[in-house]
């Protein structure tokens, strides 16, 4: 089964702000938003149709219908949410998660066009992860990108502040998510074993998984509290703070290549 890590989440307050950080700051390629059952979403890449990582948004909207975010936010503030996989067959992976160990929750299969479900932090090491079919075909990213520059934004409604003019002196890439956890064979059991990341560097303490749409995680072990802890970013010259997330500069991690 081919899997494929889609994007990273982010939660927050100011939308506006959000997207000010990612598209005028890091220099972010617009790419779509809409709503769901209690937030609205709101898309972004930091790359471009081969290279890179798509970041999303998230924010409360008609929480009296689904407060899940907004409990987040109050909890935790504004910073990483989610991890969201895509799988062709959502109904062989809840099996496979399940013969595994894990509890899959929130499990939805009744809408052909996106059936999900979720592996809460306590067993996806600190963050939630979401596992999604998709029951359309879709354009081609670089397809999407290219409607997205000239429309403004994809998807309906059209409900978020006006894009920012992105960076003019550098555009940012997304090279891959931080993960933090208490027990890397355990990690490398969901992330690499479940989820189908393939181990393409390690070192003591810490392993990087690639996913076919260029997605990468460098999972680092430690004592700490586990969940996402930074983005690493190529291109960017110094730290960025956005939605509560820190993203900061590609640094050398002493990792061994082994590919």
């Amino acid at each position: 089964m081919t899997v494929d890590l889609d994007h990273v989440a982010l939660a927050a307050d100011d939308v506006a702000a959000a997207l000010g950080g990612l598209v005028g700051g890091l220099g972010g390629r617009w790419l779509e938003g809409g709503d769901g059952v209690g937030f609205r979403w709101v898309q972004v890449r930091l790359g471009d149709h081969a290279v890179g990582m798509t970041v999303e948004v998230i924010t409360p909207w008609r929480p009296e219908r689904h407060d899940f975010l907004a409990r987040f936010l109050a909890r935790h503030g504004e910073g990483p949410h989610h991890l969201t996989f895509k799988v062709p067959d959502l109904r062989a992976m809840l099996e496979r998660a399940r013969t595994a160990g894990f509890t899959p929750v929130g499990v939805n299969l009744d809408d052909p066009a996106w059936r999900e479900a979720f592996l809460l932090p306590r067993e996806a090491h600190g963050t939630v992860v979401q596992l999604a079919e998709v029951g359309v075909a879709l354009p081609s990213l670089a397809d999407r990108l290219t409607a997205a520059a000239a429309a403004g934004g994809l998807g309906e409604p059209r409900w978020w502040p006006e894009v920012p003019a992105g960076a003019s002196a550098h555009r940012s890439v997304l090279a891959r998510v931080v993960l933090q956890t208490t027990s890397l064979p355990a990690a490398l059991g969901l992330f690499a074993g479940l989820l189908g990341g393939e181990p393409v560097a390690e070192d003591a303490g810490m392993a990087e998984l690639a996913w076919p749409g260029g997605g990468r995680i460098l999972l680092v072990e430690a004592a700490d509290a586990p969940g996402v802890v930074e983005l690493h970013c190529e291109g960017l010259p110094a730290p960025q703070r956005v939605a509560g997330t820190t993203f900061s500069p590609v640094r050398g991690v002493q990792v061994l290549d082994r590919r």
